[in-house]
């Protein structure tokens, strides 16, 4: 099974820190494209969501693979790995992998950015002020494809 990893973003306190699941995603972000293939993505996604993906393809490339694709306001693309370089490869303790510390760095940088795009929970300005790779998150917004359903 695929790596996943979860951020929670809310204006109130968030009570349950170690509550890592999250059971009705308003956004998913992919870090790969291939595993839009494997597994259902938009799982407890109710309708009206956002999906971004690190891609090279187009969004109407993507949909053809997301079977559950009505539940989708806008899908966005953006090709963050080439944004962020190969210089930016983002393992997290994987043995041999290259660890990039910091929020906001390798190819987060620039899906993060182009979260930006779509949402009004954040703003570019409030990432770039904490975002390790500044100019990636800059240039992910820039970049970012979105296409509305």
């Amino acid at each position: 099974m695929p790596l996943r990893k979860y951020a929670r973003i809310s204006d109130e306190e968030i009570e349950m820190r170690y509550d890592y699941e999250n059971e009705k995603p308003e956004m998913v972000i992919i870090m790969n494209d291939a595993i839009i293939k494997g597994m259902n993505i938009l799982w407890g996604m109710e309708k009206g969501g956002v999906l971004i993906v690190n891609t090279k393809r187009s969004a109407e490339d993507i949909l053809k693979f997301i079977p559950n694709k009505d539940l989708l306001s806008k899908v966005v693309t953006v090709d963050a790995s080439s944004i962020a370089g190969p210089a930016a490869l983002d393992f997290m303790g994987s043995e041999g992998g290259v660890e990039v510390v910091g929020v906001g760095a390798g190819p987060s940088a620039p899906l993060i950015g182009a979260a930006c795009k779509v949402t009004d929970k954040f703003s570019l300005d409030s990432v770039v002020a904490v975002a390790a790779n500044k100019d990636g998150v800059k240039k992910g917004f820039e970049q970012a494809v979105v296409k509305d359903l």
